[in-house]
Protein backbone atom coordinates (compact mmCIF):
# COMPACT_ATOMS: atom_id res chain seq x y z
CA UNK A 1 0.00 0.00 0.00
CA UNK A 2 1.65 3.06 -1.00
CA UNK A 3 1.32 6.07 0.97
CA UNK A 4 -0.81 9.33 0.17
CA UNK A 5 2.08 11.60 1.67
CA UNK A 6 0.32 15.08 1.06
CA UNK A 7 -2.50 13.99 3.21
CA UNK A 8 -0.60 12.59 5.84
CA UNK A 9 1.44 16.04 6.01
CA UNK A 10 -1.81 17.21 6.88
CA UNK A 11 -1.83 15.21 10.37
CA UNK A 12 -0.05 17.10 12.63
CA UNK A 13 0.53 12.95 14.08
CA UNK A 14 2.16 12.12 10.48
CA UNK A 15 3.68 15.16 9.72
CA UNK A 16 7.32 14.42 10.25
CA UNK A 17 7.09 10.90 9.42
CA UNK A 18 5.54 12.04 6.26
CA UNK A 19 8.18 14.47 5.46
CA UNK A 20 10.45 11.37 6.14
CA UNK A 21 9.68 8.89 4.11
CA UNK A 22 9.29 11.68 1.25
CA UNK A 23 13.30 11.86 1.70
CA UNK A 24 13.55 8.48 1.64
CA UNK A 25 12.10 7.98 -1.62
CA UNK A 26 13.90 10.54 -3.44
CA UNK A 27 17.21 8.86 -2.46
CA UNK A 28 15.81 5.85 -3.75
CA UNK A 29 15.13 7.69 -6.94
CA UNK A 30 18.85 9.19 -7.09
CA UNK A 31 20.08 5.85 -6.44
CA UNK A 32 17.83 3.71 -9.26
CA UNK A 33 20.16 6.67 -11.33
CA UNK A 34 23.28 6.32 -10.30
CA UNK A 35 23.16 2.87 -10.85
CA UNK A 36 21.22 3.32 -14.44
CA UNK A 37 24.48 5.81 -15.10
CA UNK A 38 27.15 4.10 -13.48
CA UNK A 39 27.35 -0.06 -13.24
CA UNK A 40 30.29 0.13 -10.84
CA UNK A 41 28.20 1.44 -8.13
CA UNK A 42 25.51 -1.64 -8.47
CA UNK A 43 26.82 -3.34 -5.69
CA UNK A 44 26.82 -0.40 -3.07
CA UNK A 45 23.44 0.90 -4.17
CA UNK A 46 22.04 -2.01 -3.76
CA UNK A 47 22.61 -1.96 -0.11
CA UNK A 48 21.49 1.76 -0.30
CA UNK A 49 18.19 0.61 -1.27
CA UNK A 50 18.06 -2.58 0.87
CA UNK A 51 18.55 -0.08 3.87
CA UNK A 52 16.14 2.56 2.93
CA UNK A 53 13.20 -0.03 2.05
CA UNK A 54 13.71 -1.14 5.97
CA UNK A 55 13.66 2.53 7.24
CA UNK A 56 10.18 2.52 4.46
CA UNK A 57 9.10 -0.24 6.50
CA UNK A 58 9.43 1.19 9.89
CA UNK A 59 7.72 4.31 9.20
CA UNK A 60 4.72 3.16 7.59
CA UNK A 61 4.16 0.75 10.17
CA UNK A 62 4.65 3.87 12.68
CA UNK A 63 2.37 5.89 10.40
CA UNK A 64 -0.77 2.91 10.31
CA UNK A 65 -0.46 2.26 14.37
CA UNK A 66 -1.12 6.07 14.34
CA UNK A 67 -4.21 6.30 11.54
CA UNK A 68 -5.68 3.33 13.51
CA UNK A 69 -5.63 4.50 17.08
CA UNK A 70 -7.02 7.73 15.41
CA UNK A 71 -9.92 5.91 13.95
CA UNK A 72 -10.47 4.03 17.05
CA UNK A 73 -10.64 7.72 18.80
CA UNK A 74 -12.93 8.96 16.08
CA UNK A 75 -15.28 5.71 17.04
CA UNK A 76 -14.38 6.37 20.70
CA UNK A 77 -13.32 9.87 21.48
CA UNK A 78 -12.28 10.29 24.81
CA UNK A 79 -13.68 13.50 25.70
CA UNK A 80 -17.68 13.67 26.03
CA UNK A 81 -20.30 16.08 27.72
CA UNK A 82 -22.34 14.47 30.45
CA UNK A 83 -26.29 16.04 30.76
CA UNK A 84 -27.73 15.67 33.53
CA UNK A 85 -31.84 16.89 33.50
CA UNK A 86 -34.55 16.41 36.45
CA UNK A 87 -37.59 14.91 35.14
CA UNK A 88 -40.67 13.74 36.49
CA UNK A 89 -41.03 14.29 40.52
CA UNK A 90 -40.17 17.82 41.58
CA UNK A 91 -37.51 18.67 44.24
CA UNK A 92 -37.09 14.96 44.48
CA UNK A 93 -36.18 15.08 40.53
CA UNK A 94 -33.81 17.76 41.38
CA UNK A 95 -32.17 16.12 44.26
CA UNK A 96 -31.43 12.94 41.76
CA UNK A 97 -30.20 14.88 38.88
CA UNK A 98 -27.42 15.86 41.61
CA UNK A 99 -26.83 12.58 42.98
CA UNK A 100 -26.17 10.89 39.35
CA UNK A 101 -24.12 13.79 38.37
CA UNK A 102 -21.61 13.47 41.48
CA UNK A 103 -22.09 9.61 41.28
CA UNK A 104 -20.34 10.55 37.62
CA UNK A 105 -17.78 13.01 38.47
CA UNK A 106 -16.98 10.70 41.64
CA UNK A 107 -16.65 7.64 39.00
CA UNK A 108 -14.42 10.11 36.55
CA UNK A 109 -11.96 10.78 39.54
CA UNK A 110 -11.40 6.75 40.16
CA UNK A 111 -10.60 6.76 36.38
CA UNK A 112 -7.91 9.08 36.66
CA UNK A 113 -10.22 11.70 33.99
CA UNK A 114 -10.93 15.12 34.47
CA UNK A 115 -14.24 16.44 35.02
CA UNK A 116 -15.29 19.87 35.20
CA UNK A 117 -18.72 21.94 35.08
CA UNK A 118 -19.43 23.52 32.04
CA UNK A 119 -23.28 24.98 32.69
CA UNK A 120 -25.25 24.59 35.53
CA UNK A 121 -29.22 25.75 37.23
CA UNK A 122 -29.98 25.02 40.51
CA UNK A 123 -33.46 24.68 41.69
CA UNK A 124 -34.73 26.50 45.27
CA UNK A 125 -33.49 23.91 47.22
CA UNK A 126 -30.08 23.23 45.48
CA UNK A 127 -30.92 20.07 43.30
CA UNK A 128 -30.00 20.59 39.87
CA UNK A 129 -32.58 21.48 37.12
CA UNK A 130 -29.89 20.76 34.37
CA UNK A 131 -26.40 20.63 34.40
CA UNK A 132 -23.46 20.10 31.44
CA UNK A 133 -19.91 18.56 32.48
CA UNK A 134 -16.76 17.96 30.48
CA UNK A 135 -15.46 14.93 31.12
CA UNK A 136 -12.40 13.64 29.44
CA UNK A 137 -9.29 10.88 29.69
CA UNK A 138 -9.09 7.30 28.14
CA UNK A 139 -11.73 5.00 26.82
CA UNK A 140 -14.53 7.55 28.54
CA UNK A 141 -16.78 7.35 25.90
CA UNK A 142 -16.20 3.65 25.70
CA UNK A 143 -17.00 3.18 29.21
CA UNK A 144 -20.36 5.82 29.32
CA UNK A 145 -21.86 5.53 26.19
CA UNK A 146 -24.82 3.23 27.48
CA UNK A 147 -25.71 5.92 29.84
CA UNK A 148 -27.59 8.00 28.15
CA UNK A 149 -31.37 7.25 28.98
CA UNK A 150 -33.73 8.12 31.84
CA UNK A 151 -32.63 6.67 35.31
CA UNK A 152 -35.66 6.75 37.90
CA UNK A 153 -35.34 6.36 41.73
CA UNK A 154 -37.49 5.04 43.94
CA UNK A 155 -37.44 6.37 47.70
CA UNK A 156 -39.41 7.68 50.74
CA UNK A 157 -37.95 11.30 50.83
CA UNK A 158 -36.94 13.11 53.80
CA UNK A 159 -39.80 15.41 53.92
CA UNK A 160 -42.42 12.34 53.55
CA UNK A 161 -44.31 12.03 56.91
CA UNK A 162 -46.38 9.15 55.92
CA UNK A 163 -43.64 6.66 54.27
CA UNK A 164 -45.04 6.68 51.00
CA UNK A 165 -42.44 5.80 48.36
CA UNK A 166 -41.59 8.77 45.77
CA UNK A 167 -40.48 7.81 42.44
CA UNK A 168 -39.06 10.42 40.21
CA UNK A 169 -36.77 10.45 37.15
CA UNK A 170 -33.31 12.28 35.69
CA UNK A 171 -32.37 11.97 32.26
CA UNK A 172 -29.07 11.52 31.02
CA UNK A 173 -27.32 12.19 28.08
CA UNK A 174 -23.70 11.62 27.12
CA UNK A 175 -22.89 13.70 23.80
CA UNK A 176 -19.18 12.50 22.59
CA UNK A 177 -17.03 15.02 21.12
CA UNK A 178 -15.35 14.21 18.26
CA UNK A 179 -12.57 15.83 16.20
CA UNK A 180 -13.75 15.53 12.93
CA UNK A 181 -17.81 16.25 12.98
CA UNK A 182 -19.79 15.10 9.38
CA UNK A 183 -22.39 17.74 10.38
CA UNK A 184 -22.26 20.96 8.85
CA UNK A 185 -23.71 23.97 10.56
CA UNK A 186 -24.74 27.43 8.49
CA UNK A 187 -23.75 30.30 10.23
CA UNK A 188 -27.18 31.61 9.43
CA UNK A 189 -28.60 29.15 11.17
CA UNK A 190 -27.61 30.42 14.41
CA UNK A 191 -28.34 32.90 16.93
CA UNK A 192 -25.88 33.98 19.61
CA UNK A 193 -26.01 35.54 22.74
CA UNK A 194 -23.86 36.88 25.37
CA UNK A 195 -24.10 37.87 28.94
CA UNK A 196 -22.17 38.21 32.41
CA UNK A 197 -21.41 35.17 33.46
CA UNK A 198 -22.24 34.37 37.18
CA UNK A 199 -20.79 32.64 40.14
CA UNK A 200 -17.31 32.00 40.75
CA UNK A 201 -13.95 33.19 38.86
CA UNK A 202 -13.06 36.69 40.22
CA UNK A 203 -14.25 40.30 39.88
CA UNK A 204 -13.71 40.35 36.45
CA UNK A 205 -16.36 37.81 35.70
CA UNK A 206 -19.92 39.94 36.39
CA UNK A 207 -17.99 43.42 34.82
CA UNK A 208 -17.14 41.45 31.15
CA UNK A 209 -20.03 39.17 29.04
CA UNK A 210 -18.08 36.20 28.41
CA UNK A 211 -21.05 33.68 28.62
CA UNK A 212 -21.71 32.40 25.33
CA UNK A 213 -25.31 31.03 24.24
CA UNK A 214 -26.17 30.05 21.00
CA UNK A 215 -29.33 28.71 19.61
CA UNK A 216 -29.13 26.54 16.46
CA UNK A 217 -32.61 27.82 15.05
CA UNK A 218 -33.86 24.78 12.67
CA UNK A 219 -33.90 22.49 15.81
CA UNK A 220 -34.36 24.90 18.27
CA UNK A 221 -31.23 23.45 20.32
CA UNK A 222 -29.71 25.80 23.00
CA UNK A 223 -26.37 25.74 23.88
CA UNK A 224 -24.83 28.17 26.65
CA UNK A 225 -21.47 27.92 28.34
CA UNK A 226 -19.84 30.01 31.01
CA UNK A 227 -16.88 27.91 32.38
CA UNK A 228 -13.95 29.48 30.17
CA UNK A 229 -12.60 33.13 31.16
CA UNK A 230 -12.73 34.57 27.82
CA UNK A 231 -15.56 34.90 25.25
CA UNK A 232 -13.62 33.14 22.37
CA UNK A 233 -13.24 29.68 24.54
CA UNK A 234 -16.88 29.81 25.82
CA UNK A 235 -17.61 30.09 22.24
CA UNK A 236 -15.95 27.36 21.16
CA UNK A 237 -16.78 25.14 23.94
CA UNK A 238 -20.23 25.93 22.89
CA UNK A 239 -20.10 24.96 18.97
CA UNK A 240 -18.60 21.81 20.04
CA UNK A 241 -21.25 20.98 22.19
CA UNK A 242 -23.78 22.32 19.96
CA UNK A 243 -22.06 19.99 17.47
CA UNK A 244 -21.99 16.93 19.57
CA UNK A 245 -25.74 17.49 19.99
CA UNK A 246 -26.69 17.66 16.30
CA UNK A 247 -24.69 14.59 15.99
CA UNK A 248 -26.53 12.91 18.47
CA UNK A 249 -29.78 13.71 17.24
CA UNK A 250 -29.10 12.76 13.50
CA UNK A 251 -27.51 9.01 15.09
CA UNK A 252 -30.31 9.03 17.18
CA UNK A 253 -33.19 9.12 14.05
CA UNK A 254 -30.98 6.42 12.04
CA UNK A 255 -30.64 4.12 15.04
CA UNK A 256 -34.67 4.50 15.00
CA UNK A 257 -35.07 3.90 11.17
CA UNK A 258 -32.68 0.87 11.47
CA UNK A 259 -33.23 -0.41 15.27
CA UNK A 260 -35.08 -3.52 14.63
CA UNK A 261 -32.03 -4.75 12.25
CA UNK A 262 -29.65 -3.46 14.08
CA UNK A 263 -27.00 -5.87 16.33
CA UNK A 264 -24.87 -4.75 19.26
CA UNK A 265 -27.56 -2.22 19.99
CA UNK A 266 -28.08 -1.74 24.13
CA UNK A 267 -31.41 0.38 23.87
CA UNK A 268 -32.46 3.03 21.35
CA UNK A 269 -29.44 5.47 22.48
CA UNK A 270 -32.77 7.88 23.37
CA UNK A 271 -32.66 9.75 26.30
CA UNK A 272 -36.51 9.36 26.43
CA UNK A 273 -35.96 5.90 26.90
CA UNK A 274 -36.45 4.47 30.89
CA UNK A 275 -33.01 2.35 31.26
CA UNK A 276 -32.33 1.45 35.01
CA UNK A 277 -33.87 1.85 38.19
CA UNK A 278 -32.41 2.62 41.61
CA UNK A 279 -34.83 1.17 44.22
CA UNK A 280 -33.52 2.60 47.85
CA UNK A 281 -35.95 1.09 49.67
CA UNK A 282 -34.71 -2.58 48.40
CA UNK A 283 -30.85 -1.71 47.83
CA UNK A 284 -31.07 -2.81 44.47
CA UNK A 285 -30.07 -0.91 41.34
CA UNK A 286 -31.98 -2.61 37.75
CA UNK A 287 -30.80 -1.96 34.35
CA UNK A 288 -33.62 -2.70 32.22
CA UNK A 289 -32.07 -3.22 28.71
CA UNK A 290 -30.12 -6.12 30.44
CA UNK A 291 -31.99 -7.40 33.31
CA UNK A 292 -29.60 -7.36 35.37
CA UNK A 293 -29.47 -6.10 39.05
CA UNK A 294 -26.81 -4.87 41.48
CA UNK A 295 -27.12 -4.15 45.15
CA UNK A 296 -25.51 -1.81 47.68
CA UNK A 297 -27.24 1.23 46.22
CA UNK A 298 -25.43 3.21 48.69
CA UNK A 299 -21.57 3.10 47.01
CA UNK A 300 -22.83 2.54 43.33
CA UNK A 301 -24.45 7.08 43.88
CA UNK A 302 -21.48 7.32 45.15
CA UNK A 303 -19.59 6.21 42.00
CA UNK A 304 -19.11 2.54 42.23
CA UNK A 305 -20.29 2.21 38.69
CA UNK A 306 -18.09 -0.16 37.10
CA UNK A 307 -19.70 -3.68 37.77
CA UNK A 308 -22.68 -1.92 35.88
CA UNK A 309 -20.84 -0.09 33.09
CA UNK A 310 -18.32 -3.61 32.43
CA UNK A 311 -21.84 -5.62 32.09
CA UNK A 312 -22.71 -3.35 29.59
CA UNK A 313 -19.84 -2.93 27.88
CA UNK A 314 -19.84 -7.56 27.95
CA UNK A 315 -23.32 -7.45 26.55
CA UNK A 316 -22.62 -5.42 23.38
CA UNK A 317 -19.83 -7.09 22.53
CA UNK A 318 -21.44 -10.39 22.63
CA UNK A 319 -24.48 -8.88 20.43
CA UNK A 320 -21.67 -7.53 18.04
CA UNK A 321 -20.50 -11.32 17.55
CA UNK A 322 -23.59 -12.62 17.88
Amino acid sequence: MELDIESLKQNQKTEYLAGLYQKLLEEEKELGILRAEDPSMEDLAREEVANIELQKVAIKKQIEDILVADAIEEDFPNEIILEVRAGAGGDEASLFAEQLTQMYMNYAETKGWSAKILEESRNAIGGYKEVSVQIKGNDVYKELQFETGVHRIQRIPSTEKNGRVHTSTASVAILPIRKKSKIEINPADLEVEFSRSGGAGGQNVNKVETAVRIIHMPTNIDVRCTSERSQLKNRERAMSILTAKLEALAEEQEAKKYAANRKGQIGTGDRSEKIRTYNVLQDRVTDHRIKESWHNIEAILAGNIENIIDSLEKTSEEETVA
